[in-house]
């Protein structure tokens, strides 16, 4: 004997799409923009104490000022109330 087809048959019964997931969006804080002698300010200050750090050995002041650079940029587009180096 044939099997009766019923509508609420799983097999039968139509699927609504999927939807997509939702994409996550990542708010980050803006970046601090400080004027040029401000910016400058914090680089030399963090590369003084990179320095005074390796005991101010002759022959590293350009590393110390690329790393304080690199240092106080990253702090500031992260978005940092106030670079604290030292």
């Amino acid at each position: 004997m044939p099997r009766e087809k019923n509508p609420e048959t799983p097999s039968s019964r139509k699927r609504a799409p999927r939807k997509a997931p939702a994409e996550l969006t990542v708010v980050s804080p803006a970046p601090i923009f400080v004027d040029p002698e401000k910016r400058a300010a914090l680089i030399a200050r963090a590369a003084y104490f990179r320095a005074q750090n390796r005991g101010f050995a002759p022959g590293g002041e350009l590393a110390d000022w690329l790393a304080a650079e690199a240092e106080v940029d990253a702090e500031l587009l992260r978005g940092g109330a106030k670079p604290t180096f030292g």
